[in-house]
């Protein structure tokens, strides 16, 4: 019997992948275990793995095919024994299909025989009125049967998509129909009825985002050029728009001075053991200053735990330990990679498992478990210069640590002005979760621990 082979979904958010690599071709013989496939979700390439024994039969879904949906059917294996090709044939019966949709238009009734009158005049049942059918079939008020894009397309243009015929299968809406419909200036959506007089007005809609071709019209044609938006940054726009819209932010910010942590970190790689690699004796670690701010970080949400939080609309959620997401730019976009229990670890182990998720990031070899998560985050721009800046909270976070650069300033010390290494850090906040005092209080546990970094040595 034929054995289909599914898109998995590779993380619990997963609706859709890029099938970017097949590593089998059809004729190829493969046992549970074997690696079949690359998948490319919005933050990472992952591999698939074969987990029935047989021979590729029929590679579904060509290499490169983007938009592959969860489950949806992508090879065909044949089983022991089988004939390959009369199982490419035979297979795909667990492949997703469109259902139907319900018959929603009303039946003809069958005629009846008049009914004979009745002993005693009862006063006749109001008849229960029956909704009017539309052109598509669809009762009014019931939901219409039509594609995303013509959805979207009648809504920008004003159309009832419920009103439109539809030529699709099953009487699906599709683009042509709605196009059609806008060309003959009909079906457009009925105005709203008007509230009864004294009944309270009701929330003015939220302004709608121009349109594609709305922003396109404000460019000479020719002068620029379309770069189709891939997984990640479609993600990545959805979850700042999320987190703009449902996060309400507020800003604190510090000046920490470096000069202590900046002799700490020299005297910390001078000591650091050799060890041998690939490339001859290398140090055992080399610290950087974003390595001692992500410790930091996590000692502050020890000493202040009630920061340590996650905002749920039925609870708080009170984190045991700090697991601290550190915002990677890779090709396209970011990554927030995750230290877990960045509290019980030291210098060295943060620097060296910080470098390897770095560079696993970029090459996007990421395992979801590893950029999931956490219970807060830091953004570090202070190589490119940038004094100091706000960071957008990544959910389910409650604060995030925007982190500028250290620069030689002047400062007053007890009636004296001096030049000392000062870095700015501004700590955004969801409100929900962590109030104005709580926030001020766990920036300045990180800025004690940065102008005393003995701290986190013990």
């Amino acid at each position: 019997m034929p054995i289909n082979i599914t898109m998995p979904a590779l993380s619990p958010t997963m609706e859709e992948g890029n099938l970017s690599k097949w590593l089998v071709k059809e004729g190829d013989k493969v046992s549970p275990g074997d690696v079949i496939a690359e998948i490319e979700t919005d933050k990472a390439t992952m591999e698939v793995e074969a987990v029935d024994e047989g021979t590729v039969a029929k590679l579904v879904v060509p290499a490169g095919t983007e938009g592959v949906k969860v489950n949806a059917l992508i090879a065909i294996l044949a089983g022991e024994g089988e004939d390959a090709a009369a199982a490419a044939k035979s297979g795909g019966s667990a492949a997703p299909k469109a259902e139907a949709p319900k018959a929603d238009a009303p039946k003809a009734e069958t005629p009846k025989e008049a009914p004979k009158p009745a002993a005693a005049a009862a006063a006749p049942a109001p008849a229960k009125a029956e909704p009017a059918p539309v052109a598509n079939g669809h009762a009014a008020g019931d939901r219409a049967f039509a594609s995303p894009l013509a959805r979207r397309i009648a809504k920008d243009a004003g159309v009832d998509v419920s009103a439109v015929t539809g030529t699709g299968p099953h009487g699906r809406v599709v683009k042509v129909d709605v196009e059609a419909a806008i060309a003959s200036g009909g079906a457009k959506a009925a105005p709203a009825a008007k509230a009864p007089a004294g009944a309270p007005s009701a929330p003015a809609p939220a302004p709608k985002p121009m349109s594609d071709d709305q922003v396109l019209k404000l460019f000479a044609e020719g002068s620029y050029e379309l770069v189709p938006h891939d997984n990640m940054r479609k993600t990545i726009a959805r979850r700042l728009v999320e987190a703009k819209s449902t996060i309400p932010h507020f800003y604190l910010t510090l000046d920490c001075e470096l000069d202590a942590l900046l002799a700490l970190r020299t005297q910390l790689n001078a000591a650091a053991p050799m060890r041998k690699t690939d490339k001859g004796e290398a140090p055992a670690y080399k610290l950087s200053v974003n390595d001692m701010v992500i410790k930091a970080m996590a000692m502050a949400l020890m000493a202040v735990p009630d920061a340590n939080a996650s905002w749920t609309e039925s609870a708080m959620v009170k984190h045991k330990h700090a697991d601290v997401g550190v915002a990677v730019s890779i090709p396209g976009g970011l990554i927030t990679p995750i230290i877990r229990h960045a509290d019980e670890k030291t210098l060295s182990v943060i620097s060296n498992e910080m470098k390897d998720l770095a560079s696993r990031a970029r090459s996007r070899k990421l395992k979801p478990e590893e950029y999931q998560g956490g219970t807060t985050a830091v953004s570090n721009l202070g190589m490119f210069g940038i004094k100091d800046f706000a960071a957008v909270i990544n959910p389910p976070h409650a604060t995030i640590l925007a982190v500028g650069a250290g620069e030689e300033r002047a400062v007053v010390k007890k009636g004296e002005i001096r030049v000392a290494t000062v870095m700015s850090v501004t700590l955004s906040t969801d409100h929900r979760a962590v109030d104005g005092a709580l926030g001020a209080e766990l920036l300045g546990a990180f800025k004690r621990m940065i102008e005393n970094p003995m701290g986190m040595l013990v």
